[in-house]
């Protein structure tokens, strides 16, 4: 026990260096706003000490990102392409997002793996006990950023899912009004950014997309791919064919916000109709013994009572 509190004092030492040596977003404001009123000598040595912090990380990081990366590297093009998806529908779209979530693969499987080796070595466990255990940590350690990655692009479909049919009910206002199907995914995207924060980013991309250049069904399907949300596929499928046939958008999105509205509330009743069976292993394991003992008790203590007497009087 001692090694691990160790082990793990010395990651948080590590950690907190890296931490340090990272740029403060708060000091290069403060660095911006001084230079604006006048630099000083001062502030010009205190920007140049974070110049050199901000270089000597990035160049920490360039050179452990590649070594950490090989061995977690996807053999295909097939898998890279599918853990781009993956990380698109988690919201995270730079392109150094595949190599941070490799090297965090790499990194946690060799942390648990050495956190589990010295938890069996101070147990005076035999070698093939402690090789299982560095193994079992190196495989955990290695697949939790996939679940954590998962956890987050279910999470971001459903917020997108969620606020559909808010902002389409504001898209047909829109189109409604007058406005294009462009302007009117500019405006749903900036009113909606304080409430439905993913889908109104989604929306923005898709029409600066479309303002360099790219077709708009081909923005919007992009869109759609990004999000990874079924119901976003309807839509973009649903306005595509209102453009070709030449059918009124405005119904089309109107029935669609209508659709998704019914499946959200079809999804809330489902979510409440399975809270009475989630109920029952809490009540098994922790209200109904409290239960059992209270009022099974004292009767249990007044049967014991009674077989004493009973016993010491024959």
């Amino acid at each position: 026990m001692e090694l691990i509190g160790l082990a793990v004092m010395a990651g948080i030492a590590a950690a907190l260096i890296i931490y340090s040596l990272m740029p403060n977003k708060s000091e290069q404001q403060e660095i911006v706003k001084r230079r604006t009123a006048g630099l000083t000598v001062d502030q010009d040595k205190n920007s140049l000490q974070n110049k050199a912090r901000a270089r000597a990380s990035s160049n920490m990081l360039n050179a452990a990102i590649p070594l950490l990366v090989r061995p977690a590297m996807p053999q295909n093009e097939q898998e890279q392409t599918t853990l781009r998806a993956k990380l698109a529908s988690a919201g995270f779209r730079q392109q150094s997002a595949a190599s941070f979530f490799l090297a965090s693969k790499t990194a946690g499987g060799l942390l648990c793996g050495i956190l589990l080796f010295i938890y069996a070595s101070s147990g005076n466990n035999e070698t093939s006990k402690v090789i299982y255990y560095s193994i079992f940590g190196l495989g955990i350690g290695f697949m939790l950023p996939n679940f954590w990655l998962g956890m987050a692009a279910k999470k971001r479909m459903e917020a997108v899912r969620n606020g559909m049919p808010d902002s389409l009910d504001l898209m047909v206002v829109a189109v409604e009004a007058g406005l294009g199907l462009d302007a009117s995914l500019q405006r749903v995207s900036d009113e909606m950014s304080n409430v439905h924060k993913d889908l109104a980013e989604e929306f923005q991309i898709a029409v600066v997309e479309t303002q360099m250049g790219t077709t708009r069904s081909e923005a919007l399907t992009k869109m759609a791919d990004r999000t990874g949300v079924p119901e976003m596929r309807a839509l973009v499928a649903v306005i595509t064919q209102a453009e070709k046939l030449g059918t009124s958008i405005a119904k089309a999105l109107r029935n669609q916000a209508e659709s998704l509205r019914t499946k959200r509330r079809q999804k809330a009743e489902e979510r409440a109709q399975k809270t009475a069976v989630k109920l029952l292993i809490p009540l098994i394991l922790f209200i109904f013994p409290a239960i059992f003992v209270v009022l099974a008790g004292p009767a249990a203590i007044h049967l014991m009572k009674t077989f004493s007497e009973g016993s010491l009087s024959h």
